[in-house]
């Protein structure tokens, strides 16, 4: 997420603090570079220009230049300012007092909109609510197939209706809702290639006559500038109550999610980060700045590890790790732990100077590949799977037969431990030089 914004103004950041003294034409030339670094990364011109202009005019005044630690008063307040730009708070999700709440989703079509559905009902169930999902997309014939198969996928129950009106198809829906006793309904509504009247029309008509508790806009954030002039529109048409970014973990520009706040004075509300129905977190704008930022956002990372990692267990890897006694069975077993949470470059990039860690060729842990390590290890003696040193190559050949893989592959596994096993020790080493900083994860915490 962010990938490349997050390397470039590193650069920039790098560049301030190797001056002795810093003067107003240093600062100067950081915030070109600043501003540079944002055009490339497809934020809004105009936001752009806004941004400048604050950071600006709070970075030159001589309560900075004279401080002790300039170049870390620039860097706050550079944060500070991106902070306010997405919104400065976490929006929370809006219920009604009287149940069901209707969440209505609109958008353009290809944004995620049904998988976010989904996404958005799994979430609500974790916090005890009853989600039903609903489309009311009656000209696709595919689209409450597909939604059907997305609820399925997510374990949610879902409403269909052979009614070729929007609007019946929802009030029909509410009626089962309060007949059945669901809390929340999430409406799936259609959606076109390209904003027109039409669809306007028909989504005006059916937030007027529901009074949905949130109209939530579905954009991809791999769309930049596009996403963020969608918005715009279904904002003028609709008056949005909040966004939802899909597609987040794969958009290394940032452009959409640092702009589309600013354009629609709409709050983003949650954040797609990946494929499982699991991955949809509620935006918290700090967190987010601190990731572009290369701070890492160590809240998230020990909220995901809570969820995903038995705390005795972890403490007694603890100690392996300590006293260098991780073994290929320890290996085995948390990365079923980390599985859990999403992809390993995922969970890394929560971790603060994450970039350091770039190159390194750590295992997936998709269920293919966990089989795949899993079938290699089983393969492997006790003594060999305590000891991974006294595997030479005849030992290889013998794990590659009996595991129905390849010495590459087995060399591959045996590679990535050893370079997990660095890892270990240099996130360490980060922690350590953080004050106040203990990473969350069992194979991070060895002091």
């Amino acid at each position: 997420m962010f990938e490349r914004l997050t390397e470039r103004l590193e650069q920039v950041f790098k560049r301030l603090r190797g001056y002795g003294k810093l003067k107003e034409h240093h600062i100067d030339e950081a915030l070109r570079q600043i501003r540079v670094v944002l055009l490339e990364a497809d934020v809004n011109f105009k936001v752009v220009k806004e941004f400048i202009a604050k950071v600006k005019e709070k970075s030159l005044g001589e309560r900075v230049l004279e401080s002790f630690t300039p170049t870390q008063q620039v860097v706050k307040i550079v944060r500070d300012e991106l902070i306010e730009l997405l919104g400065g708070e976490k929006s929370d999700l809006i219920f009604s007092s009287k149940a069901p709440s209707i969440l209505m989703l609109v958008g353009l079509q290809g944004s995620g909109k049904t998988t976010t559905a989904g996404k958005l009902g799994k979430w609500l169930r974790k916090r005890n609510h009853s989600p039903l999902l609903v489309s009311t997309d009656v000209h696709r014939p595919a689209a409450q197939e597909q939604l059907k198969v997305v609820a399925e996928e997510s374990g949610l129950p879902v409403f269909s209706d052979n009614s070729s009106s929007p609007l019946k198809v929802c009030f029909n829906s509410v009626k089962i809702a309060k007949r059945e006793g669901y809390d929340v309904v999430v409406v799936d509504t259609a959606g076109r290639m390209h904003v027109n009247k039409e669809l306007m029309d028909e989504l005006s008509i059916l937030k007027k006559e529901i009074q949905p508790t949130e109209v939530l806009f579905v954009a991809d954030a791999m769309t930049g500038q596009d996403a963020v002039r969608s918005a715009k529109v279904f904002n003028e048409s609709l008056d949005l109550t909040g966004i939802i970014l899909t597609k987040l973990d794969g958009d290394a520009r940032g452009g959409a999610a640092l702009s589309i706040k600013s354009v629609t004075e709409k709050p983003i509300k949650f954040i797609g980060v990946g494929e499982r129905y699991d991955d949809l977190e509620p935006f918290y704008p700090e967190r987010i700045v601190s990731r572009i930022l290369g701070m890492g956002d160590v809240l998230s990372l020990i909220e995901k590890a809570e969820a995903a990692i038995d705390r005795k267990e972890a403490q007694e890897l603890e100690e392996k790790i300590r006293n260098e006694s991780f073994t290929l069975e320890d290996f085995q077993s948390q990365l079923r732990h980390i599985g859990k949470m999403g992809p390993l470059s995922q969970i890394l990039s929560l971790f603060p100077g994450s970039t350091k860690l770039k190159g390194m060729d750590l295992p997936d842990v998709n269920e293919a590949d966990l089989k795949r390590i899993e079938a290699i290890i089983n393969s492997m003696t006790r003594e060999e799977r305590l000891n991974h040193t006294i595997i030479n190559g005849s030992r290889r050949k013998r794990i590659a037969r009996g595991s129905g893989t390849s010495v590459q592959e087995v060399n591959r596994l045996l590679r990535q431990f050893a370079q997990t096993k660095r890892m270990i020790k240099q996130l360490n080493l980060i922690s350590q030089g953080r004050r106040g900083i203990k990473l969350p994860l069992p194979f991070f915490n060895g002091n």
